[in-house]
């Protein structure tokens, strides 16, 4: 029995109403960051091996797919450890960090950048998550205040809204607040990063499994529990003006207070109908974030379906020049499913004619129902016609022309009709 012909594991292949619906959405989101004053710029696959394993990407640095230099053989028994040099790019933002450096002279900023492909992961598939997938990022270089993280998140909160994605929550929190609540806990910082990386499973695997795997990697008890009684008092505070009443720690910068609350006060007029919570668990796992962080989500809950943040040293690790910098992603895939279809303006036309059909006469029909500005296939006739009208539906045609031929061998035309499924 011949093996089942599928696509490598973690790819996937893309159907056409698939394709029609990916296609809608990135469509509605680049003109919407288009009005904003983004401009789109592209950056290739494949990066220096030296600057995805920057320490920067956190978990994702351990998910590269790596290529091999040329001239190795595959089947080489030991490869040195050189054996790769490039890597294909695991999100955008690195990407971007060096292509700014790189193109830095002939870049006005603040610079608005628009930047939409795949991106690849060696995680292990599953349902809803793969290992090429799409990003939708946004970012500001050269903005050293909050207007950037303002800007980001009323402009991605806006094209959702226009996806027709309502009932959206902004979470957001600072890297500051985390490392101030920290050190004020009695973390040593050379283990902010391992504990971050511990609390940012809270919404996985609650606050007792957080204090667990603390308690397991061999922190000091008193620390745990000093973060313990941080974390049960804070995880109840939302409301991000109340971040400033002594609810914090003295050990957190009122610098990181301050910017929340300021990005908060004005998302409440640029974006009024965005709930903005303030969330202490909220860490974001990427290494090269500097302030604010935030997510999206719906209300509802599930998994978030934008992310982002400031990272103001990124840019000067390739150029030397440091350079303020804030991004948002959307999660492309986690929203495509959630939106939907809509008709074409002008009508989507199925012309079914018969087998044998004279081409030309069919052609020359098209031709006049396209004149319309409707899109027309031409589709041949089926035994069993319903299924047909049914899979017609699901891609989006609302009409059907039905072609006949008559006794003296005349192909003729119906008028156009509602196509309905079943």
């Amino acid at each position: 029995m011949a093996s089942k012909v599928v696509p490598a594991r973690g790819m996937r292949d893309v159907l056409p109403v698939e394709k029609a619906r990916r296609e809608h959405a990135l469509h509605v989101i680049r003109e919407v960051y288009r009005s904003f004053g983004f401009d789109e710029v592209e950056t290739p696959a494949l990066e220096e091996l030296s600057r995805l394993e920057s320490g920067q990407g956190g978990e994702n640095e351990k998910m590269l797919f790596k290529v091999m230099r040329r001239g190795l053989a595959a089947d080489e028994p030991l490869l040195p450890a050189d054996a790769a040099d490039l890597g294909l790019r695991f999100d955008l933002t690195v990407p971007l960090t060096r292509y700014v450096a790189s193109n830095a002279a002939a870049l006005r900023m603040p610079f608005k950048a628009v930047q939409i492909g795949p991106v690849w992961r060696a995680e292990r598939p599953q349902k809803g998550r793969y290992r090429q997938f799409v990003q939708c990022d946004i970012d500001i270089v050269g903005e050293p205040g909050s207007l950037a993280e303002i800007e980001l998140v009323t402009a991605t909160h806006t094209a959702l809204t226009r996806l027709g994605l309502t009932g959206t929550v902004l979470r957001i929190n600072d890297r500051g607040v985390l490392t101030g609540l920290l050190t004020g806990c009695g973390f040593a910082e050379a283990d902010h990063g391992s504990v971050l990386i511990t609390v940012d499973k809270n919404d996985k695997i609650g606050l007792d499994g957080v204090l667990g795997e603390l308690r397991a990697k061999g922190f000091a008890e008193d620390a745990v529990a000093a973060l313990e009684k941080a974390l049960t008092d804070l995880l109840p505070l939302r409301d991000v003006a109340r971040l400033g009443d002594g609810a914090l720690p003295g050990t957190v910068p009122a610098e990181s207070v301050g910017r929340l609350q300021e990005i908060a006060a004005a998302l409440a007029v640029s974006a009024p109908d965005l709930d903005v919570q303030f969330d202490v668990t909220l860490v974001r796992g990427m290494g090269y974030y500097t302030g604010p962080i935030f997510e999206m989500g719906f209300a509802s809950g599930g998994s978030s379906i934008a992310g982002g943040g400031r990272y103001d040293n990124m840019v000067g690790r390739f150029s030397g020049r440091d350079l303020p910098a804030a991004g948002f992603s959307i999660g492309f895939e986690r929203i495509v499913d959630e939106i939907a279809l809509p008709t074409d303006a002008a009508g989507a036309i199925a012309l079914v004619h018969p087998a044998g059909a004279d081409a030309g006469a069919l052609l020359r029909k098209q031709q006049e129902l396209r004149a319309t500005g409707a899109r027309v296939a031409l589709v041949k006739q089926a035994k069993r016609m319903q299924p047909l009208f049914d899979a017609l539906v699901a891609e989006g045609y609302t009409q059907v022309v039905r072609a006949r031929v008559d006794d003296q061998g005349v192909l003729g035309f119906t008028d156009p009709a509602p196509l309905t499924a079943s």
